[in-house]
């Protein structure tokens, strides 16, 4: 079962600017605990696990309690090894590809239970979530329901696969659902209507990091 309280919604917002406008941009969020701070894959890939680090000993400061961090580290291989490297730098959940062989995906989720972080299956580019997930010993924590960056810029017509969420929480119920891929208020509202219980966002937080307060808040009006 997932370290976050199954009751609740949360805002992730992923981080992928500069380690120190990053450092700003967090410090400008309000301390709620309905936010999860994402290190976002171009983040680590750059300043690799300094940025998990760094991004839970400020949160943390910020909310005067531990801090939920989710490394994005679209793992496709070795998920054991980069699995205790992020839990060894703070990080409380970590996301592998959906599109990994399942022998990953199955190690990724073993490794995450043994370093006791939440496990979290990104099924960006998997057409059909639900068989993925049917192939796998054991269900991760968070499904990610993902539209990619490119895609959303390129490809306007590809949608969110919102439609499964109802069905993998009725045959999975312990699961939680996160919906990467929409920005808008509209989509988050959306997000959060058809069941999900987290709603990741970046780009407006990218494009405007002086707004991030702002923001930050206005999302959190969406959450019930």
């Amino acid at each position: 079962m997932s370290l976050l309280n199954t009751r609740s919604k949360y805002l992730q917002i992923a981080f992928n600017r500069s380690l120190d406008e990053v450092k700003e941009m967090v410090t400008l969020l309000p301390p709620s605990p309905k936010i999860i701070i994402e290190a976002g894959t171009p983040l680590i890939v750059r300043y690799g696990n300094k940025a998990i680090s760094d991004l839970n000993y400020w949160w943390a400061k910020i909310i005067g309690r531990p801090s939920y961090i989710v490394a994005d580290l679209k793992t496709m291989d070795r998920g054991s090894t980069e699995v205790r490297n992020a839990a060894l730098s703070g990080a409380s959940a970590a996301t592998c590809l959906g599109l990994a062989p399942i022998e990953t995906i199955d190690e990724f989720i073993k490794n995450c239970q043994t370093q006791r972080i939440d496990s979290m299956i990104d099924m960006m580019n998997v057409p059909f979530p639900f068989e993925v997930l049917q192939k796998i010993n054991k269900q991760p924590d968070i499904v990610v329901l993902h539209r990619g960056v490119d895609e959303h810029s390129l490809n306007r017509e590809k949608q969110i696969p919102l439609d499964q969420i109802t069905r993998i929480k009725g045959a999975y119920g312990n699961v939680l659902i996160s919906v990467a891929g929409g920005e808008t208020t509209r989509e988050v509202v959306s997000d959060f209507f058809n069941g999900a219980d987290i709603a990741v966002i970046w780009r407006s937080f990218y494009e405007s990091p002086k707004n991030t307060a702002a923001l930050a808040s206005d999302f959190l009006k969406l959450i019930k």
